[in-house]
């Protein structure tokens, strides 16, 4: 066992330390997938060697399949490490009990965007990178993929009837086809965003949906 220690913001936001008792097995096991995130949006699925990762991480490479069957296998948790923050963020945002559903949508939006400034504008988002490079030749990772989109559809899409029962969305189309349309719409903006390297897809993308379709 190790002490693992983290850095956290009280109610004052003064920060202050916690540890946490954590198996070497899975320091080692998060350490890989984490390393995973970064080298997959950095290089791709096929730009990035098995090797490479463990060299990353000091792990010999009979460890690794203690952890995983395959690389395959490898990147269809990768991809479910990658949405887990976004989950956590978005649930945040929808569940803050100052805001409504429309505005913590945009609140959500908004952080997302900043970051990917911070960022200047790299990376994009993985899911949809890995969907143009494997998303049709693996099929762990395809399902995997799935998953992913479905847990976020599905977050959006509750953000979204809670904001048709507060009456700042339009009713006459489901909140799933419009949480459908806005993953879509996001999904394209992001690639134009890397291409472009500026924000202003993804603000429009935004506005257009929020700010005038969805809206009531």
């Amino acid at each position: 066992m190790l002490i693992i220690w983290f850095t956290l913001t009280n109610q004052d936001n003064r920060s202050y330390y916690k540890s946490v008792m954590m198996p070497k097995k899975q320091i080692n096991k998060e350490n890989l997938l984490a390393q995973g995130v970064q080298l997959l949006m950095q290089q791709g699925y096929h730009g990035t060697g098995l090797k490479e990762i463990l060299d990353a991480v000091q792990i010999p490479k009979g460890s690794f399949y203690n952890y995983f069957a395959s690389k395959e296998s490898y990147a269809a948790e990768v991809i479910q490490y990658y949405i887990e923050p976004f989950i956590i963020q978005l649930d945040s945002h929808l569940q803050h009990p100052e805001c409504d559903g429309l505005t913590a949508l945009k609140n959500y939006f908004n952080e997302l965007i900043v970051e990917l400034e911070k960022a200047n504008f790299k990376g994009g988002c993985l899911l949809g990178n890995l969907m143009g490079e494997i998303g049709d030749t693996s099929e762990i990772c395809q399902k995997s993929l799935q998953l992913a989109i479905q847990r976020y559809q599905g977050l959006l899409a509750a953000g979204l009837k809670k904001a048709q029962k507060e009456g700042t969305i339009r009713t006459d189309k489901s909140a799933d086809e419009m949480a459908d349309l806005l993953v879509n719409m996001w999904q394209g903006a992001l690639l134009r965003m890397k291409i472009e390297q500026t924000a202003e897809p993804l603000k429009q993308c935004c506005h257009d949906l929020l700010d005038d379709y969805f809206k009531v």
